[in-house]
């Protein structure tokens, strides 16, 4: 090594080394950089003085490696890979190319961070795909989120500013089980001790949130997606009892948890118990299943279906509107 190399030079060296061998020795450090033990240290600590985290451990395995925080490990992408990303980005977030927003801004330095020949082609992507924007998604802040979801991790209680959709404020006192992202909407699964009861909260009207210094234990086996669309199917001002003839197994990958529970009756039918806000809605979710039913109670959900009945023999030919 070069004996008249500055030493600003041999620090971004030792950088390089600690870069690229985590656990170097001081002895293998001094060997590299061509100085000795002491002079390696230094320059270790010049490091430091210049706020890079560089840890140091003792024994047979001891030295030096950097702190975490300091940089990403190298990532190495398929051009699949990398198309795949950025074509999930642009799904899921339809600002992706707006490089002043931090989604555009990240996204930017994963594409600039590939090999050339794989950037070129998830690039083009990112520049001529046209996402239409979900009108239904509501992204939260991220703080917020970050907040709850480490909560949740912790299992820790907290407190929230929340704003109802009818814009009513007020604060609840919650035990936050899991947060759910369903269809673009991100929701915080929890149990309720100001209402003394399961609630699923809208992430993007949480405002403040407290992290109580109080713990709980979320239910056994909780399976946060089935649990929160059964709780999205409960509460609505109209209900529906359905009966379907045909056997549960074959009915239920038809019934998407928001129309209700499910129940065997015997083994050639089953029932559907649920409630909605829109009959209709409801009535066209019912009229796309494969097998007969019988709308047993619920009469705005009947009415619902004798005017979508009605709709479609007049669209058939068979029947006047």
């Amino acid at each position: 090594m070069d004996r008249d190399t500055s030493p600003t030079a041999r620090a971004l060296m030792t950088l390089e080394l600690l870069q690229s061998v985590p656990g170097i020795t001081a002895d293998r450090l001094a060997g590299k950089l061509g100085v000795s033990e002491r002079a390696a240290r230094r320059y270790v600590g010049i490091l430091r003085e210049a706020g890079i985290p560089v840890e140091s451990f003792r024994g047979p395995y001891g030295g030096y490696r950097l702190g975490r925080g300091l940089r990403l490990p190298p990532l190495t992408f398929s051009a699949t890979e990398a198309l795949c990303l950025v074509m999930a980005v642009l799904d899921g977030h339809h600002d992706a190319n707006d490089t002043t927003g931090p989604v555009g801004s990240a996204l930017g330095k994963i594409v600039r961070a590939l090999p050339e020949r794989v950037a070129a082609q998830a690039d083009a992507v990112r520049r001529t795909a046209a996402p239409a924007p979900d009108r239904a998604a509501a992204r939260p802040d991220p703080g917020t989120t970050t907040e709850l979801v480490g909560a949740c991790s912790d299992r820790r209680r907290v407190r929230l500013a929340y704003r109802s959709g009818a814009g009513r404020e007020r604060d609840v006192r919650v035990d936050p089980w899991a947060v759910v992202v369903r269809h673009g909407r991100w929701y915080l699964l929890c149990w309720s001790h100001t209402s003394e009861g399961r609630r699923a909260y809208r992430v993007d009207r949480i405002g403040a949130v407290e992290v109580l210094d109080e713990d709980f234990e979320p239910p056994a086996g909780l399976d946060p997606v089935a649990v929160l669309e059964e709780h999205l199917a409960a509460g609505w001002e109209y209900a529906a009892e359905v009966v379907v003839e045909a056997p549960l197994d074959a009915v239920a990958p038809y019934v998407p948890r928001t129309l209700g529970r499910l129940e065997p009756v015997d083994g050639a039918t089953c029932r559907l118990v649920g409630t909605t806000s829109n009959p209709r809605w409801y009535a066209e979710q019912l009229a796309a299943l494969p097998v007969p039913f019988r709308i047993l109670d619920g009469e705005e959900v009947r009415r619902a279906a004798h005017v979508l009945g009605r709709r479609l023999l007049a669209a058939a030919g068979d029947a006047p509107v």
